[in-house]
């Protein structure tokens, strides 16, 4: 028996991604739950307490996977945005508009708790430090893309402007990343590093890993619930639509 062969391509349909979200959001958000209680044990109960920093360490277990996530949220915004800019496909804008709010929401969470670290850390919540600055852009680039896409009641005219600004904006995340090496910088470096072994106890980093994949898993399940919302919304004319509505009403 030959193995049929899956099209993938007719998933790029809006009405038949809608239907596929759907299946997979249960089980990325129980993921996210399962990956969010363990993180966390390993990072509040079973990482030892650092010995220079001593209990405030504790925040780079929500502080890095925060900041990994809000660069990586935009490279792939930005990436599904071109897509929608070159090819122009629908589910391509769709899901770009659909990320940039957790990915702004995990920017300020990165800012906010590098405060909270900051404080017993450096004396102070805030630097005009080139991480931190650059980080800072990253929400101003975030926030700019909602509000220019909300601005134009052309959906089209705004997906292909909010596209634009997010390929440009594409530059700072490598700013964000090498910035403590180009600079002299307060901030500390890399946390983990391919090309060197960690330098903290293997439960910090187990720890640090599963929070981000807590994080990736959470931001999935979030940026598929809210794609759907939108899909139903630049939609709402389609017969499908309609179809659906009425089934859900009976």
């Amino acid at each position: 028996m030959v193995p049929q062969k899956i099209n993938w391509f007719k998933y790029s349909s809006p009405a038949t991604f809608y239907f596929l979200a759907g299946k997979m959001i249960p089980w990325f958000a129980g993921a996210a739950v399962a990956f969010f209680a363990w993180g966390l044990y390993l990072g509040f109960f079973a990482a030892p307490t650092d010995a220079q920093q001593g209990e405030a360490y504790r925040i780079i277990f929500l502080h890095v996977p925060a900041a990994w996530m809000s660069m990586f949220i935009y490279v792939v915004m930005a990436g599904w945005a071109g897509l929608g800019l070159v090819l122009n496909t629908r589910l391509s804008s769709m899901m770009a508009s659909a990320l940039a709010p957790t990915g702004a929401m995990f920017t300020f969470l990165a800012l906010w708790s590098g405060a909270l670290w900051g404080k017993p850390t450096w004396g102070a919540y805030w630097v005009w430090d080139a991480r931190l600055t650059s980080e800072l852009i990253l929400l101003f680039l975030y926030i700019g893309f909602m509000s220019l896409q909300a601005t134009i009641e052309d959906p089209r005219r705004a997906d292909r402007a909010g596209a634009v600004l997010a390929l440009v904006g594409v530059v700072n995340v490598p700013i964000i990343y090498f910035s403590v090496r180009w600079w002299n910088t307060l901030h500390q470096g890399a946390s983990v590093s391919l090309t060197q072994a960690p330098a903290m106890a293997a439960v910090m980093l187990q720890g640090m890993l599963v929070m981000a994949l807590a994080c990736w898993m959470y931001s999935i399940a979030v940026v598929l619930a809210r794609v759907r919302c939108i899909i139903l919304e630049r939609e709402r004319h389609s017969a499908w639509v309609a179809e659906f509505l009425e089934g859900e009403r009976q």
